[in-house]
């Protein structure tokens, strides 16, 4: 069998746009997200259509054991891998203090804990004939302090400075590392709703989940560090690095209260969502 792509969260709204593109040029996969029948029907779609081999098993990668098991797998069967993508991921949003401590744990088990033990298992089996390179997504958020989503804008900065870290402990095995940082994405119904929460600015900056998952393997394959997609996210970020940070935090506080009480509105029913959001 060929060299795979190893893909988590592969049933999600970003998964599934990064699959759909590794299959469209060619590269067999291997995919693992929670729930066993949607990656079974996901795998038959992507080989039928695109006559490509895929092999997949559910997991929780939040969980050391069901990690563990996963890792027997791809070892017992010595699969090579030229690639893989590190979707899966978790947002808790709220004051700190009124999430709950499993609601915690879940956002580092996901986003640190799994993405860390995944990306040290396939540097094991990359396959020697191919350059070996790793798509991590993190998020715009990792560029700032941002409170309402503390927790999760620090484990996306973890993953930002732990991701270009290893890109340099790579480069002598001709292995690349780019990092993820999209804003607003509209992968669930949550995620639109936050969205639209956010009014002209959160449709300003979302994108669309499909081009930015051909955005990024382009860029990848060329060996990019950092993929900020759409210009507005990308002035964001430079705009946000002239400003102290504890100024900033201030400013991202008073927006994302905001737009958290405009998120409860319109779940009641209070405000008029918008006529569209691009998806």
């Amino acid at each position: 069998m060929r060299s795979m792509v190893f893909l988590t969260g592969a049933t999600g709204g970003l998964g599934k746009a990064f699959a759909v593109e590794c299959a469209r040029r060619g590269w067999d996969l291997f995919l693992t997200d929670l729930d066993h029948v949607r990656l079974g029907t996901l795998a038959v779609s992507l080989e039928r259509t695109y006559g490509i081999n895929i092999r997949y098993k559910a997991g929780n990668l939040m969980d050391a054991d069901s990690r563990k098991e996963l890792f027997q797998v791809l070892s017992e069967a010595d699969y090579k891998f030229r690639g893989l993508v590190n979707v899966a991921g978790l947002d808790v949003e709220g004051i700190f203090q009124e999430r709950t401590r499993d609601e915690l744990r879940g956002i580092i088990r996901l986003n640190v804990e799994g993405t860390l033990e995944v990306t040290h298992c396939l540097l094991d089996q990359t396959d020697p004939m191919t350059p070996f390179w790793i798509i991590t997504v993190s998020s715009l958020a990792a560029f700032f302090p941002i409170p309402v989503k503390a927790t999760y804008a620090a484990s996306k900065r973890f993953l930002l400075d732990f991701s270009l870290a290893l890109r340099d402990e790579l480069k002598s095995k001709g292995a690349t590392v780019t990092v993820l940082c999209p804003a607003g994405l509209p992968t669930t119904t949550s995620a639109i709703e936050g969205i639209e929460a956010q009014g002209l600015i959160g449709q300003l900056t979302t994108r669309n989940v499909g081009q930015v998952a051909r955005l990024t393997i382009d860029k990848a394959v060329k060996g990019r560090s950092i993929v900020v997609p759409g210009l507005i996210n990308q002035i964001m970020r430079w705009a946000g690095g002239l400003v102290p940070p504890v100024i900033l935090s201030g400013l991202l506080g008073r927006r994302w209260r905001s737009a958290r009480q405009n998120r409860k509105d319109l779940i009641a029913g209070l405000v008029t969502r918008p006529e569209s959001i691009s998806i």
